[in-house]
């Protein structure tokens, strides 16, 4: 059954490739591992984390649990499948505010930058709706 966004644009899609495929959920893997990495940080509180968010960006160590699962929430939504789109939206957001708080302390928020990047160009790669919905070329 296809979708009427694609139908009214008459422009269907092809299944990703294998490699298309493979190289998407490599894609989609570096941020999830990343973020789940992070939250670990968070979780355990080790006087590197905690210098870092309260010292260096100036967040609350009370701050540092809801982060934290903040963070594994958005990893998970964007490594299932079923809920990657809603994931990848969520990353956006959670890595938008990461990107602002990095700005605002002088970083430069070039990683952040680029786990979006990868977040959304692995799900590009893998899904053929999202790929109607934004079609590179026809």
């Amino acid at each position: 059954m296809s979708q009427p966004a694609m139908a009214s644009t008459g422009y269907t899609p092809a299944a990703p490739s294998r490699a298309m495929l493979w190289t998407g959920r490599v894609m989609t893997a570096i941020p999830v591992l990343m973020l789940l990495f992070s939250a670990s940080l968070k979780f355990r509180l080790t006087p590197q984390a905690i210098a870092f968010v309260v010292t260096h960006l100036g967040w609350s160590e009370s701050s540092l649990p809801m982060l934290a699962i903040l963070e594994m929430s958005v990893a998970l939504l964007l490594a299932i499948p079923r809920t990657a789109f809603l994931g990848a939206i969520l990353v956006t957001g959670y890595l938008g505010g990461a990107i602002a708080t990095h700005v605002r302390v002088g970083d430069p928020p070039i990683f952040q930058g680029i786990l979006i990047v990868l977040a959304w160009g692995g799900l590009y790669l893998r899904d053929p709706r999202l790929r109607a919905l934004l079609p590179l070329r026809r």
